[in-house]
This record gives structure tokens, sequence and C-alpha cells, in this order.
């Protein structure tokens, strides 16, 4: 007698949404377990504060969701997803001086870099016009690329570590202090290699578009990934906690949107051991230590430029950047430590009465670190926002513990599914050709722990999808 299912799915991030979606529109029996009663911690929408604020409780902003190669095929808007298009991407404060602002026009950007102007043009226009075949190359694991001339002169300045690839092309502070701010994504120290791939990955992908984000909230990005997997027959089960491979129902085959140690935890009997030993090596990197705000108006920068961009890098100049990243990386907390901000309801009224609005901000801390952030973030955003605090109504915080407790795959608070540093880029979670296999070969891997790593674009999902439909012959 026939399993009742083909695959079953241990998780609802976007990855094993995607994976869903693709494997239930190839004609497979699908289902997807969901430990909590809603859809996908990473992108979920909750009143955090006070009743009408809508916080986003994982990511708030999505370039990559928005340009997502994968995503771009399902149509989502047909299922109620709206992208919110703010005038600029990022706006970077800098002390006494003008905020740098990233917009899509990369003439208008470089126009406020000052003696870099020409050198961020010449930097950039590569790309314009081709963001779409490098991010189909730059999300996808090894292998042979698509665009190869176009990969290489992304992929040789990418590989430099973020302190070099600044001395080198950028002679004045504003253009490595927006350069650095967008390295800074990467969760790691600014001289290991490959962190200048984030920086210069997240500035050509705002001169593809304005770093969107959804209408309503990040889980309409999860509720239109559902209604997609739903129409194509997917089913999904929530309160449905795994926790040992008896728990789950026959399949023919087991895809985990998990992180490696959830995979070893509940699949541990059916991978040999040599296999798990190198799962548990697996390193995570720093957490985070998150606050979102009630306000009662718009946060009051003291360049109004910054109110233009739906994200907002605190952190002065490159130098204090690198400082406060290796800080959170050997175990220490910074004074002034990088701060990600986000302001959606300054274009999308739906996140908090008439009045008022929401704000979303976090800073990087050692791995598991319980020290409270709240007051060296409030610090940050009232250095360049005097008057902050006093349109404060409310907060809610969440430390490493926390979040690892609202979702498992943050373990110590790490949001990017694991280190991305040269040993663990290429080779997440352990080196294979296959990366979402493993030795089992009817279980498989789609989180952000496989690649290309963390974000809200579905492509760990999508990549482990087409090998598992290759193993069910699809």
């Amino acid at each position: 007698m026939s399993t009742p299912w083909d695959t079953v799915i241990i998780g609802s991030g976007p990855n094993g949404l995607s994976a869903g979606v693709y494997l239930a529109q190839k004609g497979l029996r699908v289902l997807i377990l969901e430990a909590a009663d809603s859809l996908s911690a990473g992108t979920r929408t909750q009143e955090l504060t006070l009743p009408g604020y809508r916080h986003d409780v994982g990511s708030a902003v999505h370039p990559l969701g928005y340009l997502s190669p994968y995503f771009q095929t399902l149509g989502l808007e047909k299922h109620g997803l709206e992208w919110v298009l703010p005038p600029a991407s990022v706006a970077h404060p800098l002390d006494g001086q003008e905020a740098v602002l990233l917009s899509k026009s990369i003439a208008e950007t470089a126009a406020n870099l000052g003696v870099d102007a020409g050198r961020y043009q010449r930097l950039l226009a590569p790309f314009v016009g081709r963001t779409e075949e490098l991010l189909r190359d730059a999300l996808k694991p090894l292998g042979l690329p698509h665009s190869p001339l176009l990969l290489a002169r992304f992929g040789l300045k990418a590989a430099l570590p973020a302190t070099l690839f600044q001395e080198l092309f950028f002679k004045g502070e504003r253009a490595r202090a927006l350069f650095g701010g967008c390295a800074a994504h990467s969760v790691l120290p600014l001289n290991k290699l490959f962190t200048a791939a984030v920086g210069y990955l997240f500035l050509i992908t705002a001169h593809a578009e304005n770093w969107a984000f959804p209408k309503g909230g990040a889980a309409c990005i999860a509720d239109a990934l559902a209604a997609c997997f739903a129409a194509a027959g997917g089913e999904i089960q929530f309160s449905t906690r795994i926790n040992h491979w008896r728990d789950l129902p026959p399949a023919r085959t087991y895809l985990f949107d998990t992180d490696p140690r959830q995979l070893v935890n509940i699949a541990g009997e059916q991978l040999p051991a040599a296999y798990r030993r190198r799962l548990g090596n697996y390193r995570y990197g720093p957490g985070v230590f998150k606050v979102d705000y009630a306000l009662a108006g718009p946060i009051p920068w003291r360049d109004p430029r910054c109110a233009q961009a739906s994200t907002v890098h605190l952190g002065g100049t490159f130098a204090e950047l690198a400082r406060g990243e290796k800080a959170a990386w050997r175990g220490r907390v910074a004074d002034k430590p990088f701060v990600l901000l986000c302001q959606q309801s300054l274009f999308d009224p739906t996140r908090a009465p008439a009045g008022h609005h929401t704000g979303w901000a976090y800073c990087h801390v050692p791995f598991d670190s319980t020290q409270d952030m709240t007051a060296v973030i409030d610090r940050q955003i009232e250095r360049f926002a005097p008057g902050f605090r006093d349109l404060v109504l409310a907060r809610h915080t969440m430390n490493t513990q926390d979040l690892y407790a609202y979702n498992p795959n943050y373990l110590g608070g790490a949001i990017t599914g694991g280190s991305v540093d040269i040993t663990q880029l290429f080779t997440r979670p352990v080196a294979r050709f296959n990366p979402y296999s493993t030795p089992n070969p009817n279980v498989f891997i789609c989180s952000a722990a496989t690649p290309p790593g963390a974000g809200v674009h579905g492509m760990c999902g999508y990549h482990a999808a087409r090998g598992v439909a290759k193993r069910l012959g699809k």
C-alpha cells in the first residue's frame, strides 16, 4: 500500500512553503507540519506592544523577496501579496553632516557621496538592468553559472573582506559608511573574506528597486505562499510539534525547514553517526537583541531625508561599524553597536493607528547573550533623532533566548541560520555535492542553513525541492 504523502515538510517558513509549492505544483502529495498555530515564525506579524500596532516579529524589509527569482514565477500578487516601494532603500545618518541616501537611481545616490560619486557609479553601473541575471546565480549553490562573466565581475570583488573593499574602491567616509551598513547585514566581522559580497549585493539590489516590504506586514508573504500551496493541492497541519522521528507520518521523503540541530534531534537515528557529528560542528554566529516600538509620531530624524527610506542604518562611520561587529563576534557587547531600524508605518498606514507609528530595530550581540540592550538601542536612535524617546508609547523586547523560544531555528539568537564565514558560505550545513541532501536518500534539509542562506527569498526551499522532485521521479 502506498504512503499517503510523497513529501512531508517540517516547518512552514518561507523555504518550507516555497519547497511545498514547487513539489505540489509537480503533482506530488505534500504535507507541511508547523509546530505553532500560525505560519512562519520568520515572517509573522503581531500586535506586540499596543492594540492596533502591527509589528513584524521576524524579518521586516525584503529586497530579496521582491526580487526573488522563484517568487517572481509564482504570481503571489494573485494571492493577496501587495508590495510597498518606499522612495529610498536606506538612509545612513552621520554625525554632523547630511545622511547618505541609497535610492534606485545610481546618479542620485552617487550625488550625495562627494569624492566617490564617479567611483560609485562605475562600481554599480555594470549591474543595472542585469540584477535578475546576477541573482539567478548568486542565490544558488555552487555549480555552473548561467551568466559566468557577470558573476565573475561580481565575485572577484565580492570575495574581499569589506574592510579591504572599502579601502580599494572608496576614498571618502560617506560611501564607506553606506557600504559598511549594507555589509554589516552579514553579521560577521567586516575583516572576514566575502563580507564584501553582502554589502555589494545589497547595493546592487537597491538600484534594481527600492527595498520593498509587504503591505500589512511580513505575514502577508507567508499567507500568499500558503494560498499558492493550497491552490496546488498541498495541505498544512498546525500545532504539530515534531520531537522525534516516530512523530512523523509515513511519507516517501522528508524535508526539514529547520536548523541542523533540530534535524539531528528528530532524524538522528535515520542518519549516519559521522554525518551527525559534522552537523554538530555547525556554527551559528552572533545573535540579535530586538526592540519593537509603538510611537506617538514619526521618528524625528535630525536629517528629515531619513524619512524617505524604509530602512535606516545606525552606526556612524565604517570604522565604528567594524568595531561593533567585531565585538559581537568576540563575545563582547559594543557601546555603540550597528542598529538596523525599519520604519514601515511611514509608507504603510495599516501598521498603526492614524497619526501613530511603529519602529522595528535590532543590534548584534554575542551568541546566547542575555544582556538588555534596550537603552543602548534607544541611545543610538536618539543620537540621530533627538526627541525619539519622548514619542515611545510602549516597547516590546526580545533577547537571544526569547528569540530562540519563539523560533527554534534561532539558536542563540542567530537569525541568519548560521554563520556565513568562508568555512560555511559554500558548504552549509556540511560539504556535499548536493547540500540539501543527507546520506539518507529520503531525508533533505531546506532551511537558511543551506545555500544561499538567510533572507526571505525562498531559494533554499526551491533548490532543495528540485532535489526531492528528482528523487521522486518528477
